[in-house]
């Protein structure tokens, strides 16, 4: 009775008519407040207001679900709530986790959606450790589940990075990296069934799902010489190129160059010999970088003209310069070799990248924890992947 009335307490306190994103404040304050019925307004320790909306997760009330994981997501995202997790860790992962395996027919795309992005904060919270590792393995299967057999794909995105960050903080090694860019990729290109339902995916899951994949590939470089897999992706990856839509085709550039840069081609370049010298395997490897090559030759040309596209009618300015510049840098990086650097001063450490696959990751991390990334980049573990003295 007493953790009902409790419950209630909470549902009545998370509950209001304004929308979610002014529930959960960017301050770095100790103190937050929600808003309650009328002009009144309860002020709670942060800690406070974390262990209320927790519990409010136990909620029947879909809406009052959404504002207690908006307030987690808010807290979690303008501080490291450490002294929380130590407490918590388990019971928010789960009811979390909750969410998702929910379906939406019992969660709504929203509360889904929130669901794990609060898993993927709470994942960056607790950095590289068997937390991490316990969140990895008890999320993979259900976000596997839910991404591959569910055809609303309202909810997906969200669910792409989460599944892009759980790997990235808690994956262990090259066969669980890869097993996600697989589920990844299967979701724009479902291996169809009687019960699979194809649908042509949308230009924003396009993106979201080429930005988590190039996140992921971007952290590996031992891989798996599957001639057919490569060729496909780059073909597919070329194709995004000619789309219409500018987030799709810099999200495929930004795949493209993280592929040449760590050599996928050259790994299939078997030593110069003689016809007669070489081996079965040699001469089928040798036809996969002939191959490969005339596919980047192709990239080259698509990347040339994209880095000098003129604006057509109704193109934004914005994303058509964000394309010529993105595009200006790959062809320097495949005429020249250089690539893109980034610097900037958090607190008394200078933060650089000098490579494609380092920016692939800061950009994905900006994204991800928004008005957060300096506060997690300072005193997270992230720190360690790009602060140079």
């Amino acid at each position: 009775m007493g953790k009902r009335n409790s419950q209630r307490k909470n549902a009545a306190m998370l509950d209001s008519d304004d929308d979610s994103s002014s529930v959960s404040s960017s301050s770095t304050s100790r103190t937050d407040h929600i808003s309650v019925s009328g002009n009144e307004e309860v002020h709670f320790d942060q800690d406070g207001l974390l262990d209320q909306a927790l519990d409010a997760l136990d909620e029947k009330r879909g809406s009052t679900r959404e504002r207690a994981l908006s307030v987690i997501i808010g807290a979690f995202t303008s501080n490291m709530q450490h002294h929380f997790v130590d407490k918590k860790f388990a019971t928010l992962l789960h009811q979390c986790l909750a969410s998702i395996k929910k379906g939406s027919k019992k969660a709504s795309a929203k509360e889904i959606a929130l669901a794990s992005h609060a898993i993927g904060l709470l994942t960056l919270t607790v950095g590289c450790s068997d937390n991490a590792r316990e969140i990895f393995e008890e999320s993979v299967r259900p976000l596997d589940e839910f991404l591959t057999s569910k055809s609303h794909l309202t909810k997906i995105p969200s669910l792409l990075e989460c599944l892009a960050i759980i790997t990235f903080v808690g994956g262990n090694g090259l066969e669980e990296t890869e097993r996600s860019m697989d589920i990844l990729w299967r979701v724009i290109h479902p291996r169809l069934g009687s019960n699979v339902v194809a649908v042509k995916p949308s230009a924003p899951l396009i993106t979201a799902v080429v930005s988590a994949w190039s996140f992921l590939l971007s952290t590996m470089r031992n891989l798996k010489l599957n001639s057919k897999n490569w060729q496909n992706s780059i073909s597919y990856l070329s194709s995004l190129l000619d789309k219409e839509d500018r987030p799709v085709r810099i999200a495929a550039g930004e795949a493209l160059a993280v592929i040449f840069e760590i050599g996928i081609i050259e790994k299939f370049s078997a030593d110069s010999k003689g016809a007669s010298d070489m081996s079965q395997e040699e001469i089928n490897l040798q036809e996969s970088y002939t191959h490969l090559q005339g596919l980047k030759g192709k990239v080259i040309t698509q990347v040339k003209n994209l880095s000098v596209e003129a604006g057509g009618k109704g193109s934004a300015k914005k994303d058509l310069n964000n394309q010529r510049n993105l595009f200006r840098d790959i062809v320097e990086f495949f005429e020249c070799g250089y690539s893109p650097e980034i610097s900037m001063k958090i607190g008394g450490d200078s933060l650089q990248t000098s490579s494609w696959s380092q920016m692939i990751q800061l950009n994905f991390l900006k994204h991800f924890l928004g008005g957060g990334f300096i506060k997690h980049i300072q005193v997270g573990f992230l720190l360690a992947f790009f602060i140079r003295k």
